[in-house]
């Protein structure tokens, strides 16, 4: 093992409080330095500032540190948060409660829940075999990707608080009301019988007790899997927003997403269910949308159905689900995402 690396694991173990200390204090450090050496990089190349390529670029070297700064940061504190929501522990706390309160506890948990689509069929049987009812089930798998702690920390970090909560209440809203109209409509008849058939298991929780050392442990190795992961998709996502930025001018991005075209909401919505990208790679180019005049409520639109409704889900759903499911699942989540869009271009 790396020298560096042994000496940081002891000192996690024999001082794990000082260590967070010490790390938060470098971080915000560091995150403070980013708009300075941004401008500084930005003027070393013989580029004008003001010109299109200096925009883009300005945009693309401020956006690419700050975005991994922040990811890594919150992800590493979502580590730890999260060694205390296992998969068992998360089906025993859905097992069992009413309609309603269910599907807000399961849409909850989704924000603190290391879960994405790509776990969904997995989750999917192990919430059937824990008895979990399929609408709470679907509550908590489209929360899970939509309202997650990377999409809340980025959404923060480049836009304020107000955006932040205010996405998380769309989102939460959306898993809430669309996992519960699913399970009104009794469709259980339409997974696959393989599933349905499934025996019932008792869902225990997980009582293993972690130190805080193994917990900051755990931090870095959801720093070392997402981040590892989700990098490329972030600095593509960043070259795109720049190049929105830098290149597109603001009266064509105000006539096709502004609040004034009335279809912009059902393209956006329609231009999104079939793309696949994640909340780090979606978040930069929502914030290039929104600088060019694009209406808030229309880029929400299209953030959600990218995040939430992704082609390779519905793929992957399909060994679990059948395509009736399936159509009813993208129309609903699709239906509560269209109404959030007018409503917040009408309101705002």
């Amino acid at each position: 093992m790396d020298t560096s690396i042994l000496i940081l694991k002891n000192w996690t173990r024999r001082q794990p409080l000082l260590f967070l200390a010490v790390a938060a204090l470098a971080w915000f450090a560091l995150y403070r330095a980013l708009g300075p050496a941004s401008e500084a990089l930005a003027g070393l190349l013989p580029v004008d500032r003001d010109s299109h390529p200096g925009a883009a670029l300005r945009f693309f070297f401020y956006d690419t540190p700050k975005v991994m700064l922040l990811l890594a940061g919150v992800v590493f504190a979502m580590g730890m948060v999260n060694s205390y929501f296992t998969p068992e522990r998360t089906r025993a706390m859905l097992a069992g409660r009413s309609e309603g309160a269910a599907n807000t506890l399961a849409a909850g948990l989704g924000i603190v829940t290391p879960f994405c689509s790509c776990s969904a069929v997995p989750l999917f049987i192990g919430f059937v075999q824990a008895g979990v009812p399929l609408g709470v089930t679907f509550s908590f798998l489209i929360s899970a990707p939509m309202v997650n702690e990377v999409a809340l920390a980025l959404l923060f970090g480049l836009f304020g608080w107000r955006i932040a909560l205010l996405y998380m209440a769309l989102g939460l809203t959306v898993a809430i009301v669309s996992g519960w109209v699913i399970g009104r409509l009794r469709m259980e008849r339409w997974l696959e019988d393989w599933v349905r058939d499934m025996p019932r298991l008792n869902a225990d929780m997980d009582r293993s007790a972690m130190t805080l050392a193994e917990r900051i442990d755990a931090g870095f190795a959801s720093v070392r899997e997402i981040v590892g992961r989700v990098w490329p998709y972030i600095v593509a996502g960043i070259a795109v927003g720049a190049g929105i930025h830098g290149y597109v001018p603001e009266d064509f991005m105000t006539s096709v997403m502004g609040r004034d075209a009335w279809w912009s909401v059902l393209l956006a919505v329609a231009v999104g269910v079939p793309m696949y990208a994640n909340a780090a790679g979606v978040i930069p180019v929502v914030q290039a949308l929104l600088a060019k005049g694009a209406a808030l409520g229309t880029v929400l639109a299209f953030m959600m159905s990218v995040i939430a409704l992704s082609l390779p889900e519905m793929i992957i759903l399909r060994k679990v689900l059948k395509p009736r499911l399936i159509a009813v699942f993208v129309g609903v989540v699709s239906a509560g995402i269209l109404v959030v869009g007018y409503v917040f271009n009408a309101v705002l």
